[in-house]
């Protein structure tokens, strides 16, 4: 990333709004600005690191679904440059191959860190684990609430999208399906 080239651009928008560059308060803004999206954007820069993302593999013989839910996320719409913040739902069933859930996280990331409409990265994340552990299913569900929508236009504070992607016997079966989704609205008290 050209950090000189993005203080340069912010600082052009705070004169396009009108505001004094060389103001106490935002004399350091654009490079804090570019360093903010330098690291809201990284994944950006890890392109060449996608194939490496689930490399370690195990071997083993287990075939019920794996889970790891609430992973929590923040990602920037591609339309607006506005965060949305939410959580993923990421489960696959084995076929011989396992990968540690800190992996899943990753791959969430990894997405996440990069211009993004939630649904490309629903389907950017279900179709690397199919990719590389070539599973029985894989289920991915985003529910996340996008700032473009609560603090401007329509202005619906509340409002929480939903995007799913499944693959496998998620597709396939509904009893697979059902599972899934009772274990990702199930709360923790319960």
């Amino acid at each position: 990333m050209d950090l000189k080239k993005m203080e340069q651009g912010f600082r052009m928008m705070l004169e396009g709004m009108g505001e004094d560059i060389h103001r106490e308060g935002l004399l350091d803004t654009p490079r804090r600005v570019a360093k903010m999206y330098e690291e809201l954007l990284s994944g950006l820069e890890d392109q060449s690191s996608e194939d490496d993302l689930l490399k370690t593999q195990f071997t083993e013989a287990y075939d019920e679904m794996i889970l790891l839910k609430d992973i929590p996320f923040v990602s920037l719409c591609e339309h607006h440059f506005l965060p949305f913040i939410g959580k993923a739902h990421v489960a696959y069933i084995p076929g011989d191959r396992i990968v540690g859930l800190s992996k899943l996280a990753r791959v969430v990331e990894f997405y996440a860190r990069r211009p993004q409409v939630q649904e490309r990265m629903t389907r950017q994340i279900a179709e690397l684990i199919q990719k590389q552990l070539n599973p029985k299913g894989v289920a991915v569900v985003l529910e996340s609430s996008h700032t473009c929508m609560t603090i401007r236009g329509i202005k619906k504070q509340g409002a929480t999208m939903f995007t799913s992607q499944l693959f496998g016997l998620f597709k396939k079966s509904e009893k697979t399906r059902s599972e899934f989704m009772s274990l990702i609205h199930r709360r923790d008290h319960e």
